[in-house]
């Protein structure tokens, strides 16, 4: 069976290389000749554990490969996925215009039965704009070549994209066409081998699905940072709160982690959009405002809590922040809490020293010279007055206190994911600040 997947990106590099895997006959498009020339080159363009491997596996054994054209493959291909960007314009609304113009582009050139299958995040009513480009350029041709459109939403986490994949908890396939459903199914099949998780729907259900299952967590992660908030002015803790409730059957115990806000490409992005979605038909979503409203304030917390240390005498101090990206196993840094944290740090005029395992050139690419660049965690605590952890990567979980005693000017941290004992911090003479 062969496909081609148009968008090199996080979705569509990851969900190639899965297929590719699977035995499945994979060409990835994307636009970008700079791109497809480092792919070809074996040259990955995003941090995702075991892909890269992956990637050169399958295209030294002639599964997957890489084109800027579209058009060249078409003819060979059943399915074609389109995983190009939705980025959000002013307004919060998803812009389109890539996915539309990968359905003008199937429009232009098909020349037999061809299913197009949105697996970008898309709003509701996408796949009808999608199937009227296509029709308008059949038409255009005077041809009356026969093609479905679907919906397959993703669900990866940055940073287990390929265990996603390979063992998904769910397949939402949406769709009008039975041969659609039969032929998409039959490609999730060696990934849904030991239990059928395969979820068809109806085109719209299957576009709501995503914005409805981020915007939840994104709820849940808001909700606990309010009570988080809370708890401080009451004298709780958050962590025995997150317990107490966390083993109630009816919440659970996920995405119940207080921090200093979420980032990353989906959640802030996939919020904005189903506001926007539901404002359209004339509907305020108040819930979501807030949610909204709650993270982007709580991006501020630590920073909050440094000023109120040192009763807003900021200037000429210097911080160490441990993690730049959003989320851990991941360098991308799209909305992540650590760029409003240093913005704020270096308004104030307060010196910056940073580390993160991987994110560094993005931060660089980003920042450029605003901040200090260090080769480790401690190097980077050296001469700092406090020490902030933004990302709990695995190597910040367990800290040398009498290195950092040694190399920090004053002995301050504010831990913005709840990873340390507090007890533990303060016995080795540190003042520990947490969230909640």
């Amino acid at each position: 069976m062969r496909i081609a997947v148009v968008g090199t990106g996080y979705v569509g590099l990851v969900s190639g290389t899965c297929f590719s895997e699977m035995g499945i006959d994979v060409t990835c498009v994307d636009v970008d000749q700079s791109k497809i020339d480092n792919l070809l080159a074996g040259r990955i363009p995003i941090y995702e554990p075991g892909l890269d491997e992956l990637v050169k596996k399958n295209t030294e054994a002639g599964r997957l490969h890489f084109t800027t054209d579209l058009t060249a493959c078409l003819d060979d291909v059943e399915v074609v996925f389109s995983a190009v960007g939705t980025p959000p314009d002013e307004d919060g609304s998803a812009d389109l215009q890539y996915v539309l113009a990968v359905a003008r582009t199937f429009g232009r050139n098909i020349k037999k039965y061809t299913i197009l299958v949105t697996k970008s995040t898309v709003p509701v009513g996408t796949a009808a704009k999608v199937k009227a480009v296509i029709r308008e350029e059949l038409d255009r041709r005077g041809v009356d070549i026969p093609f479905d459109v679907a919906s397959n939403p993703e669900f990866l986490k940055e940073g287990a994209a390929i265990k996603d994949f390979m063992s998904p908890d769910r397949v939402v396939i949406g769709t009008e066409s039975e041969r659609a459903r039969k032929t998409v199914a039959r490609l999730y099949k060696p990934f849904l081998l030991r239990s059928d998780r395969m979820i068809f729907t109806d085109i719209p259900s299957a576009e709501m699905i995503k914005y409805a299952a981020n915007s939840m967590l994104a709820t849940r992660i808001s909700f606990m940072n309010e009570i988080a908030n809370l708890c401080e002015l009451v004298g709780a803790d958050v962590n025995m709160v997150r317990l107490g409730i966390g083993t109630d059957t009816r919440i659970g115990k996920k995405f119940l982690y207080p921090g200093c806000g979420y980032g990353g490409s989906c959640f802030p992005k996939d919020v904005k959009a189903l506001i926007k979605t539901a404002e359209q038909q004339g509907y305020p979503m108040p819930l979501l405002r807030a949610v909204e409203s709650v993270n982007e304030r709580q991006k501020s917390i630590l920073f909050e809590k440094l000023t109120r240390h040192y009763g807003g005498e900021l200037a000429g101090k210097t911080v160490a922040i441990w993690g730049l990206s959003f989320k851990p196993e991941t360098d991308d840094m799209r909305e992540a809490p650590a760029l409003v944290l240093i913005d704020s740090l270096l308004r104030a005029g307060v010196n910056v020293r940073v580390y993160d395992p991987i994110a560094m050139n993005e931060c660089r690419r980003r920042l450029g010279d605003a901040v200090t660049y260090c080769a480790d965690r401690y190097e980077a605590a050296v001469g700092a007055h406090a020490l902030m952890l933004v990302t709990e990567w695995n190597e910040f979980r367990v800290p040398s206190y009498p290195v950092l005693d040694r190399v920090m000017a004053e002995r301050l941290i504010l831990d913005g994911r709840n990873i340390y004992d507090a007890s533990e911090a303060r016995e080795h003479g540190f003042t520990y600040y947490k969230i909640g």
